[in-house]
């Protein structure tokens, strides 16, 4: 069992940075791969970005590589996100999740585990 809560959401200009974290209880937070989603408004929940078990290896959709960075802190028991050069379009509710299978990271209907989720509003 995982139990996840989001923090770091909040109202931010355009251009703007934010760091998302993502705080994890339970043992199984170090061999789960975690991953990043976000939902806006009506429609469906998207892949943003997820990390290995070890963190050696990362994948981002490609609305958001080479702005986003995930990172996770084992010890720490917490997944981060950072954002920058943030863009109205990024507007969302942010969840981090578990996979315990680290397979087909990409695909929300395979994690395990969902945190409440953060809002992340930007400004144009």
């Amino acid at each position: 069992q995982v139990q996840l809560v989001e923090s770091g959401g909040k109202l931010v200009q355009a251009g703007g940075s934010l760091r998302l974290s993502c705080a994890a209880s339970g043992r199984s937070f170090s061999n789960s791969a975690m991953g990043w989603f976000r939902q806006d408004s009506g429609k469906e929940r998207d892949f943003v970005a997820a990390i290995n078990t070890s963190g050696s290896n990362t994948w981002y959709a490609d609305s958001v590589k080479g702005r986003f960075t995930i990172s996770r802190d084992n010890a720490k028991n917490t997944v981060y996100l950072q954002m920058n050069n943030l863009k109205p379009e990024d507007t969302a509710i942010y969840y981090c999740a578990a996979n315990r299978r680290n397979l087909a990271l990409r695909s929300a209907s395979l994690y395990d585990y969902w945190g409440q989720g953060t809002q992340v509003t930007v400004s144009s």
